[in-house]
């Protein structure tokens, strides 16, 4: 296929593309009426985000939606933003920052393959079906080019998958390793089938949280699709308000952003809600895939011991056990996920640098990183809270 017959555009605003040409692109697996993979790169989640003010003017996620043309047929685009700052990417490039400015460069603004706030897993470069090849190669080369041509220090594809990962290291970008902790249902029918596979100490401690935080004087309740309630999205502002004010100085999104996507996406969502005396007091927000249920906000207005735990790691996989999805995605950092079931998992990223001499410094640190990172993933798995197949046998 003739490359040149490929044309590259950038889009300032989901508006100037259609949710059904984007879709195509973005989620093809769902076009039977099932769900996407994730609904983190569908139009109605990116343009939520845009609706809501979240992301453009003021946010320093200014959007650049990247799309490539054949013959007037969109065959791949990708959700990419121009950065004034480094916040809400949670693939941590704020050392790269300082060391080129130090030296008399200039970082900002750089090119940001992402979906804003949001470490998740996910395809980057988003192709229809059949033009994998020619799309994922346009896509890539465009942004480098870009970036480029606009003299910007770099270009960041983020939590991109592991086939993107290798294909764009065989393009010229560097690849970068980091980790999360991931839950995996193993065939399980219910939460005490998951219990039974651990050891009888971690067993034991989490039968001791999930009865210390049900214990809390309430009750627990999951809403999603229609259950779902503008008083439900009132309550949960006020937790995540007060858990974006304590970590990031200011909440990500924006209010409206959870009444659109009550409006456009409700049954992307699972809100698990705690409610004492009538009044909602903590609560923890899950988008669903269609094999995976992701952790994404959780917030409280009370401290109640171990609720923290019931909300976003106890209940998720009774919820993912019921539906029959076969992992949980509970978010960025956070070894104490690895006592309750969570194991370390690889996460992808890649990375273009314009600056020669810079982008030699940052491959030879990601090198030494990869090694930290799998020596670190391999001790922290063999820590894991499963039965030892040969103790249990020596036993």
């Amino acid at each position: 296929m003739d490359q040149a017959q490929i044309e590259i555009q950038l889009l300032g605003s989901l508006a100037q593309i259609g949710a059904d040409e984007w879709d195509a692109c973005a989620c093809p697996e769902a076009a039977d009426g099932g769900r996407p993979n994730d609904p983190f790169t569908t139009y109605r989640f990116l343009c939520a985000l845009e609706d809501s003010g979240s992301v453009g003017r003021g946010t320093g996620w200014q959007p650049q939606y990247l799309t490539a043309y054949l013959d007037g047929q969109l065959i791949g685009c990708a959700p990419m933003y121009a950065k004034s700052h480094s916040q809400g990417e949670y693939i941590f490039d704020h050392n790269w920052a300082h060391a080129f400015e130090q030296a008399g460069g200039r970082y900002y603004p750089k090119l940001q393959m992402a979906v804003p706030f949001t470490p998740v897993t996910g395809r980057r470069l988003l192709v229809r079906p059949g033009f994998e090849g020619v799309g994922h190669s346009a896509l890539v080369q465009g942004a480098v080019q870009l970036a480029a041509n606009n003299k910007l220090s770099s270009l960041h594809v983020t939590f991109c998958t592991d086939e993107e990962a290798r294909a764009g290291a065989q393009m010229g970008l560097m690849p970068r390793l980091t980790q999360q902790f991931h839950w995996l249902n193993q065939g399980y029918h219910k939460f005490d089938d998951f219990l039974a596979s651990l050891s009888s100490r971690k067993r034991k401690n989490i039968r001791k949280e999930r009865a210390q935080a049900q214990g809390f004087g309430g009750e627990i309740e999951v809403f999603s699709g229609a259950d779902l309630r503008p008083e439900h999205w009132d309550a949960f502002w006020t937790f995540y308000q007060d858990t974006g004010a304590r970590k990031w100085g200011s909440p990500y999104l924006s209010r409206s952003f959870f009444d659109i996507a009550q409006d456009t996406m409700a049954d992307d969502m699972a809100l698990i809600l705690a409610r004492r005396d009538g009044d909602y007091v903590a609560g923890a927000l899950n988008f669903i895939g269609r094999d995976t249920l992701y952790g994404r906000y959780w917030g409280c207005s009370e401290h109640h011991p171990c609720l923290h735990f019931e909300l976003c790691y106890y209940q998720a996989m009774d919820l993912a056990i019921s539906m029959g999805l076969a992992r949980i995605e509970a978010g960025a950092q956070g070894e104490h996920k690895l006592a309750r079931g969570y194991l370390p998992t690889q996460t992808h990223s890649l990375h273009w640098l314009g600056d020669p001499g810079f982008a030699d410094a940052v491959a030879r640190y990601l090198e030494a990183e990869r090694l930290a990172i799998e020596e670190e993933i391999e001790i922290l798995t063999d820590y894991g809270p499963f039965k030892k197949l040969e103790v249990e046998e020596q036993q």
